[in-house]
């Protein structure tokens, strides 16, 4: 089963090769676009099964050795993020297809899109999968260089101008991130994250605790926590709405995911855990803030993606097993009913000619399937019972109350106002935009909507209600991971055999 671990990275990688060699011929583009993510899912799933069972799988790339060579590993949370990123990016790219199709002039897609798209793909895979801190680093360069590209797509004034504020805090957090990695091969002469777990525990806390932070830093600003989110609501919304989508869905739980890393594997020892509990509260609180006072869908959108990386952040926090649950299981949530709400506003900009809630109204009159399309994944973010956002917010506060420090408590707090303010945000949205009378509206709607842009988004609202039915066994696999990350164990002898944790 190793042969399969680096296929999700170099099949996208190959497919973009050949879509950019397919330039002049769109419909191949577009084939080979969609048979590469399709079967970069089926084995992202082989994967996930293989690591439920058996453990993580590990790719030794060239024949080294680890902690010489490189090594690739899909222990439960890798997987898991892979099978949910797949499936997502699938649905995004058919999502665009549709829009392609329909659109012209500016905010067409072009054929660089589809090479782009999966190079993007191929950097998000290879850091869930990087099994050392300077292959991830260059999963995020790969993913991002790649976003360079997409956010200003089309080229038009807004995009360069939100697209230039983009390219100028990821160099920056680039950079943060790369004088870590420096420093953390100076400190211990490795950077094989196994051997990381067992080399940092024998240096001083303080040079320990500064490489802490710095990781924090530079991973904090690719997640978007406050104060370092201020550049996402104003970069996101200019986009294309399947590049928007995409990226509000798996960009910035790239930086989730390597925080859940890092915090576990090589700094278990929850020196910074008080100054993530922080950052957790003050991340719901001003996010959901901004939400509430913005008038249009995609802002509002854009706000709540940052409000609710506070849950997560909240879950790491707490570093127990169920607090990690519970943050892993909400980052799955997360991924796939926030790109659906962005998908929704791309269709709802379509069909009324803009996500400006004073310009428009009626929707649920003239379009009943789009109202449903936007109020399942609506009130699924809310929290409202049995959707997954709800089990997964149970889950967070329930780990929250069992921690029962004053910290904890508070968090459980403002993770509930939080929710409470999602759900008017959400509403007034649904209020103004789908219930109030078409008469208020100062824009018409346009024609129907076309059928794979609706058919693409109908499947993520299907796969948000399929987490809430099979919400059961997937907190059996978030639990399973989560206790692996805290004993360590797993990880560490699959990548280095006799090791310890």
């Amino acid at each position: 089963m190793s042969a399969l671990v680096p296929l999700p990275v170099v099949v996208p990688l190959l497919g973009a090769a050949v879509t950019l060699l397919l330039s002049d011929r769109p419909r191949a583009q577009r084939m080979v676009s969609v048979v590469v993510l399709a079967t970069t899912m089926a084995v992202a799933v082989v994967l996930l099964v293989q690591a439920y069972r058996f453990g993580p799988v590990v790719m030794h790339v060239g024949g080294w050795e680890a902690p010489v060579g490189i090594v690739l590993v899909a222990d439960e949370l890798a997987a898991l993020l892979l099978v949910v990123s797949a499936a997502v990016t699938l649905c995004v790219l058919l999502y665009s297809i549709g829009q392609g199709q329909a659109d012209v002039g500016e905010t067409a897609p072009v054929t660089i899109f589809h090479p782009t798209y999966l190079v993007l793909t191929a950097g998000v895979t290879n850091a869930f999968l990087a099994g050392d801190l300077f292959n991830l680093y260059v999963g995020f360069e790969v993913l991002l260089a790649a976003s360079f590209v997409l956010i200003t797509l089309g080229g038009t004034e807004a995009r360069i101008r939100t697209g230039s504020t983009y390219v100028v805090v990821s160099v920056l957090s680039s950079m943060i991130f790369l004088a870590a990695v420096g420093l953390v091969y100076a400190a211990t002469g490795t950077l094989n994250l196994a051997q990381l777990a067992q080399r940092l525990d024998e240096l001083p806390d303080g040079v320990r605790l500064s490489l802490q932070l710095m990781l924090l830093l530079a991973f904090g600003v690719k997640a978007a926590v406050f104060p370092l989110s201020a550049w996402l609501p104003d970069s996101y919304p200019t986009a294309p709405a399947p590049v928007t989508a995409v990226f509000a869905g798996l960009l910035t739980k790239v930086g989730v995911y390597a925080i859940i890393r890092t915090e576990t594997l090589l700094f278990p020892d929850g020196l910074a855990d008080s100054l993530l509990l922080v950052v957790a509260g003050a991340t719901m609180l001003v996010g959901i803030l901004g939400a509430v006072a913005q008038s249009d869908m995609k802002r509002i959108f854009s706000f709540t993606l940052v409000s609710h990386i506070g849950y997560m952040i909240f879950g790491v926090g707490l570093s127990t097993v169920a607090g990690l649950t519970g943050s892993i299981f909400y980052v799955v949530h997360h991924i796939t009913i926030q790109t659906t709400l962005f998908l929704v506003a791309g269709l709802v900009e379509v069909r009324a000619g803009s996500t400006d809630l004073r310009r428009i109204g009626g929707l649920a009159r003239v379009a009943p399937l789009l109202g449903v399309l936007f109020f399942v994944p609506a009130m699924n973010l809310a929290g409202i019972p049995p959707f997954s956002g709800f089990l997964g917010k149970l889950g967070l506060l329930q780990a929250g109350v069992a921690d029962g420090t004053p910290l904890a408590w508070v968090l459980v707090a403002a993770g509930t106002v939080t929710s409470l303010l999602t759900l008017y945000a959400a509403s007034r949205v649904w209020n103004i935009a789908f219930w109030r009378t078409p008469e208020l509206a100062t824009t018409r709607p346009n024609g129907r909507l076309p059928n794979l842009m609706v058919g693409a988004t109908a499947a993520l609202v299907v796969l948000g209600v399929a987490l809430t039915v099979a919400a059961g066994p997937l907190f059996d696999v978030t639990a399973d991971a989560a206790t692996d990350l805290v004993e360590r164990t797993q990880y560490l002898r699959a990548v280095l055999p006799g090791a310890q944790s």
